[in-house]
């Protein structure tokens, strides 16, 4: 037998132990230390390359655009006090610079003022905007462009912005939870949780390994932890689908129970009904569909239309594109409106 331990923050603890054969519980104590999830890393503080948006001066160009280029993409506005299309241009890039995630920065040069640097770089009209990287000019514009043209350019030529820690912390425990490493998923969920406990996006992953492993009563202490007003939310709703789904298939006891009690009648809506959520309940995701379909097949109107409605309820659960859905929903359009 194998036995991890893992420590949650705000007060959520858990032991996962495995075993040939074995289930997966949660919420003793440990009986050994905890394996604490190891820290995110911190991103690395960016190097001070100035102002994102600023003046320069011919004595100021290396240092402010040539030096500062090697460590992000400087854009260089060549402009003058008489031209028209300057003063049109100004407010377009600096609100294209200031929304770019420091992926740019911008730096001004009056051309009357400094006519030295214009005048070795070849530029005859402004305005005319360069982007410089690691010391050397990769791309350019010349006149007025629109906002949408400006940010395609800085799309094009702007520095990568460091990668965030926690997203990338975030994306590997959800990549290890859709490969069926539950183990796993939960002890990077639980690292983040540890540092950021209103992360949402962790909280319900916890909750789906929860879930995943048949500890509803954990997941439903997870779930109780987000905000209402995040309950709207596609991915909180369907969390809260899939947990109640849950909540349902526990009280229904052993499948083979709940077959034996259908087979013994056919025609039992309720069994049949029973049968389907416990079915969902076990990842049978399929079959609970088709038990569905057939009762809407032999009585729509049972239950105030029930078999429908929980059908609905599954596609919110599983969501739109998941071949269950997918199955589903053409087993109900057939259905329907044959």
């Amino acid at each position: 037998m194998n036995t991890k331990s893992y420590g949650y923050g705000s007060g959520m603890s858990a032991n996962y132990t495995t075993s040939q054969g074995s289930a997966a519980s949660f919420g003793s104590k440990p009986t050994q230390p905890s394996a604490q999830p190891a820290p995110l890393a911190r991103p690395k503080p960016p190097v001070d390359t100035g102002p994102l948006i600023m003046d320069t001066t011919t004595q100021n160009f290396m240092k402010d655009v040539i030096e500062a280029s090697r460590t992000t993409t400087v854009l260089v506005d060549f402009w003058a006090p008489w031209c028209g299309p300057c003063k049109q241009l100004t407010p377009i890039i600096e609100k294209a610079v200031s929304e770019a995630n420091c992926r740019v920065k911008l730096v001004k040069l009056n051309i009357d003022d400094n006519p030295e640097i214009p005048g070795q770089m070849g530029i005859q009209s402004v305005p005319a905007v360069l982007a410089f990287k690691n010391g050397q000019p990769v791309d350019g514009f010349m006149g007025v462009q629109p906002e949408s043209q400006i940010k395609a350019f800085i799309d094009k030529n702007g520095t990568e912005p460091p990668a965030d820690p926690l997203q990338q912390a975030t994306d590997q425990a959800y990549n290890q939870f859709e490969e069926g490493n539950t183990a796993e998923a939960l002890q990077i969920f639980g690292g983040i949780l540890q540092q950021v406990p209103d992360h949402t996006p962790a909280v319900i992953g916890l909750a789906k390994c929860f879930l995943v492993l048949e500890e509803v009563e954990r997941a439903r202490g997870v779930f109780d932890t987000l905000p209402q007003d995040s309950h709207d939310e596609q991915d909180v709703a369907a969390l809260k689908a899939s947990l109640e789904l849950a909540e349902q298939s526990a009280d229904l006891g052993d499948l083979a129970d709940l077959q034996a009690k259908l087979d013994a009648n056919p025609e039992d809506n309720q069994a049949q009904y029973d049968l389907a959520i416990a079915l969902n309940g076990k990842n049978k995701r399929q079959e609970a569909v088709d038990h569905l379909v057939t009762i809407i097949k032999r009585d729509r109107e049972w239950n105030e239309d029930g078999a429908r409605k929980q059908l609905l309820q599954f596609f919110e659960s599983w969501g739109v594109m998941d071949p269950a859905s997918v199955y589903g929903r053409r087993q109900l359009s057939s259905l329907l409106f044959s």
